[in-house]
């Protein structure tokens, strides 16, 4: 009797070159979050699927949660198929991208293959997975083999913006209910847990002055200096917080973004700057923004004639595992070391992404997708973001073979 994992690796390779040009296509059709304008690449991917024999839903996100996300639109996808009653295994990838900056060797949207890379934004992160999913599926339906459950495709378009208007959406709108989760990830990790992430706005305001006469004002400016320097004292101090997770270092700290001033002759009677804080699984969310208040008040306070708002821009939760995922954990890091023929073990990450959302719904889930060692080496969210090919081809096995295993148990043989 022919291995059925063979059988798939076959599909597989037969396919491997439309997966690839789905890929390109999807890479040339920007998706960039901001601005998030994301229904056009949405429809783009569901006429690919469709073109693969797949019935596709399309669920329009209401103008509300889009701008809450400060997007323009989304429209996120979803597969069903169902093999027979049983479990239901999501597989979720998004098709939201990061600007793509400067320092490009080709054309960020050209989808260029180079010595076995495919180059453009979203090749790693996370259109791959797009075509992983969607073609380990495909693979899996041409087995003649009795199977019990459902797979889903979740193609979701908020990622980049904290993913509230992708999965959190379906899941809060009881479109999905899925027993497992696979969520976009690199090929030779298992991703088991991810820090979180606190995002605030915070403005300092001062009083203008004509800068002929800038005693008259208060300069907002300048009394940023004293709570950059508390900011930067308290990120050097987060090095001494050491996670415990395999992959995770301690929490971390930037200003990402500083705004302020009205013109060069005259004393700015207002600045905002935005911050980043990665908050290891160990924190917690609440107390890490209380303390981050109390820092930047204490900071303003010293600065006579200021006054400070602080606002809440995004608070992503920690991902962490839940009954469930170790044994999922574990049944991908089998079938990964099979095909990859290395070991492959459990990891955390110091990103933050949609997996912890399926997660804080209680839903077993781990990472698992196409991509080389690192995120430094595809350089996600930098210049030349690439994927490996044949990384591509391996993981789209591994994950079929995934699917081929959940679905098998309880099928008399």
């Amino acid at each position: 009797m022919t291995d059925p994992k063979q059988t798939l690796g076959a599909v597989i390779d037969q396919g491997f070159a439309a997966q690839t040009e789905m890929l390109q296509a999807l890479v040339r059709t920007p998706s960039d979050n901001p601005p998030g304008d994301c229904t056009p690449h949405a429809e783009v991917t569901a006429r690919l699927l469709e073109a693969m024999g797949f019935t596709v839903e399309r669920h329009t996100v209401p103008a509300a949660v889009v701008e809450a996300a400060g997007m323009v639109s989304a429209t996120n996808l979803i597969v069903r198929h169902r093999f027979g009653p049983g479990p239901t295994i999501a597989l979720n990838a998004h098709g939201d991208v990061v600007p793509p900056g400067r320092g490009w060797s080709s054309d960020p949207y050209g989808g260029e293959i180079r010595e076995g890379w495919l180059y453009g934004r979203g090749a790693a992160v996370s259109k791959s997975d797009i075509t992983t999913y969607a073609h380990a599926l495909a693979a899996l339906k041409t087995l003649d083999l009795p199977l019990a459950g459902s797979v889903e495709l979740h193609i979701t378009y908020d990622e980049e913006t904290g993913g509230l208007a992708g999965p959190g959406w379906l899941l809060k709108e009881k479109l999905s209910a899925p027993d497992y989760v696979l969520s976009a990830a690199f090929s030779y990790h298992v991703i088991t847990a991810h820090n979180g992430c606190l995002h605030l706005e915070v403005t300092l305001c001062g009083t203008s002055a004509h800068a002929a006469m800038p005693d008259t004002g208060v300069d907002a400016i300048e009394a940023s200096v004293a709570v950059l320097q508390a900011l930067y004292g308290y990120r050097d101090s987060l090095r001494e917080r050491r996670s415990s997770t395999p992959g995770i270092s301690h929490p971390t700290l930037i200003v990402g973004l500083i705004e302020g001033g009205i013109n060069t002759n005259v004393v700015a009677d207002r600045l905002t700057l935005r911050l980043d804080r990665r908050i290891i699984p160990e924190e917690s969310p609440e107390a890490v923004e209380a303390e981050l208040h109390e820092l930047l008040i204490r900071a303003a306070a010293e600065q006579p004639g200021i006054t400070l708002d602080i606002k809440r821009v995004l608070l992503a939760r920690p991902f962490t595992p839940v009954a469930g995922s170790e044994r999922l954990a574990a049944l991908v890091c089998r079938e990964a070391e099979r095909v990859f023929a290395e070991p492959i073990t459990p990891v955390g990450v110091p990103l933050y992404t949609d997996a912890r959302l399926y997660s804080e719904a209680g839903i077993a889930t781990v990472m698992y997708g196409a991509g080389p060692r690192t995120l430094i080496e595809a350089n996600g969210h930098r210049a030349d973001e690439r994927v490996p090919l044949d990384d591509l081809r391996r993981a789209t096995q591994v994950v079929a073979n995934t699917l081929l295993e959940l679905l098998s148990e309880g099928v008399p043989r």
